[in-house]
């Protein structure tokens, strides 16, 4: 038999008859002729993309019959794109986007009556459903994270949590900031809109909040804010007033003592799947991101926007060169409007920071077939499904608005998902093709694989195979999949990240401005 005879057949991908690039889905040797009629000039890698038809020097490839990046010269038919030979940036060439604001907007055709989808989650008196039931250790500065640190694991070692079955666990929500901050400034309005975010997210029963005293972010004009007063259920302290570390310990341990049996009366009950708020996330992206995980999650978010449920799709550096998707289904030409002005401000923040939006892909996100920011952004996109856009909201803010919704965030996973926990998420999905290391505590995260070969080879990290979209799945059934989970999650299911003890880490505010 021949060595051509011998060779597995090429697999791979032509997702919009638009496209001048496929995508490989199996490793492809030199001399491998696609079925696209062409024969690859060089190996090319699973989940790259080659040219199925010659690219000219400076003309756009395309893939999801959408630009993702110029050709810097020729590229055969047959070629391995990717950064060597595609890029972006006025020197390779440029494009106007046509935001179209409204033009795409579809009236969502809601479930109703017996259709409406239930989960089994914590009332709270606000009118919020809480899928978790925690109490959290919050600090006001890095100097009394430490102590919230040690009260925390006064808690833990003395198992006094286990006479507390409705209580899922205790946190300590350390940050890094917090000392020098004009209480004028974006740098307390981003700390206080975060930390307040967090103690009155559903799934937090309890909070006692710990501060050193001397810092910038003052407790009392956190508590002056919001008009906040203490309670059985919110509770604060200052190190240098109780009088030091030991003192602040006890004193800590005690009030977590105090509410815990506050916080266990709260029982799961029947909520309608309306009260969900799924933050959606990708994380260590790759080739096979936009074309699995990503849409398919898309498609669960449809499912829950359409049982009257919120999903909230952020990173903004993420979604940079697929914006003009997302105005067409602004539900106004406002809140399209204000989605490209905060496009602007990453475009001026990034050029004062000596950055360009194009720094992101990471290496890890090229070594898994993404060339250009702008392929990397049409695939995160497809996170946020196809329904109307109702709102947008700067970072933290309170998600107010029900439906399909952006959050301005940057793109780093934990800062992002720390947003969209402030605003209100009680859920959370995250799809990765790297293999992000990733929880996320009060609220869960479900882990998706955007390929088997990641699924199978992080099993005990992931939840569900998006890998399977090309392997005979469709993106309808993995969705459904997903939206099933996401229920499951919500009355109590947990997580492989739960289930390792992620989360402990994961609160990072996002820190914009000097540090002096």
């Amino acid at each position: 038999m021949s060595e051509v005879m011998s060779r597995p057949a090429a697999k791979t991908l032509l997702l919009n008859p638009q496209d001048n690039v496929a995508v490989a889905l199996s490793n492809l040797d030199a001399g491998m002729e696609t079925p696209q009629g062409v024969v690859t000039s060089k190996r090319v890698p699973r989940g790259h993309k080659f040219a199925v038809r010659p690219i000219g020097a400076g003309e756009a490839a395309v893939k999801f019959g959408q630009i993702i990046g110029f050709a810097k010269d020729g590229i055969p038919a047959g070629e391995w794109v990717h950064e060597h030979n595609c890029g972006i940036g006025e020197e390779h060439g440029a494009f106007e986007r046509d935001y179209a604001f409204g033009e795409g907007v579809v009236p969502v055709e809601f479930f109703t009556g017996a259709e409406q989808a239930t989960f089994q989650g914590y009332k709270r008196s606000n009118g919020q459903v809480g899928t978790r039931n925690y109490v959290g250790v919050l600090t006001s500065v890095n100097c009394s994270t430490t102590v919230a640190g040690f009260i925390v694991k006064e808690i833990e070692r003395s198992g006094i949590l286990d006479d507390y079955p409705n209580i899922d666990g205790i946190i300590a929500l350390k940050q890094s900031n917090g000392c020098i901050v004009d209480y004028r400034g974006v740098i307390f309005d981003t700390l206080k809109k975060t930390t307040w975010g967090y103690a009155t997210n559903p799934n937090m029963g309890g909070v006692v909040m710990v501060g050193l005293g001397c810092e910038g972010f003052q407790i009392p004009k956190l508590k002056e804010a919001y008009g906040v007063t203490e309670n059985e259920t919110f509770r604060t302290m200052t190190i240098q007033e109780v009088g030091g570390t030991k003192k602040t310990v006890e004193a800590g341990v005690e009030a977590v003592k105090a509410m815990l049996p506050v916080v266990n009366r709260a029982r799961r009950e029947t909520a309608p799947a309306s009260e969900l708020m799924l933050a959606l996330q990708c994380g260590g992206s790759d080739g096979y991101s936009g074309i699995t995980a990503n849409p398919a999650l898309g498609y669960a978010a449809d499912i829950l926007v359409r049982h009257g449920g919120t999903a909230i799709l952020s990173e903004t550096p993420e979604i940079y060169g697929a914006e003009h998707l997302l105005t067409r289904r602004a539900r106004t030409r406002e809140v399209g409007e204000k989605l490209i002005d905060i496009i602007h401000w990453w475009e001026d923040y990034t050029k004062r920071n000596n950055m360009e939006m194009n720094n992101n892909p990471s290496p890890g996100n090229k070594l898994g077939g993404l060339t250009t920011i702008l392929e990397k952004s049409l695939g995160a996109a497809a996170k946020g499904g196809t329904t109307p856009l109702n709102a947008v909201y700067h970072y933290a803010d309170p998600v107010t608005e029900k439906g399909f919704v952006f959050m301005d965030t940057p793109g780093y996973d934990p800062v992002s998902a720390t947003g969209q926990v402030a605003g209100g998420a009680n859920v959370l999905a995250f799809t990765t093709g790297r293999g992000s290391a990733y929880g996320c505590k009060p609220t869960p995260s479900i882990k998706i694989a955007t390929n088997s070969e990641i699924y199978r080879h992080m099993i005990d990290d992931m939840d569900i195979n998006g890998g399977e979209v090309v392997e005979g799945s469709s993106l309808e059934q993995k969705g459904q999949e997903i939206f099933d989970m996401i229920l499951r999650v919500a009355s109590g299911e947990q997580t492989k990240s739960e289930q390792l003890g992620y989360g402990d880490n994961e609160f990072v505010p996002w820190h914009i401005g000097a540090t002096v």
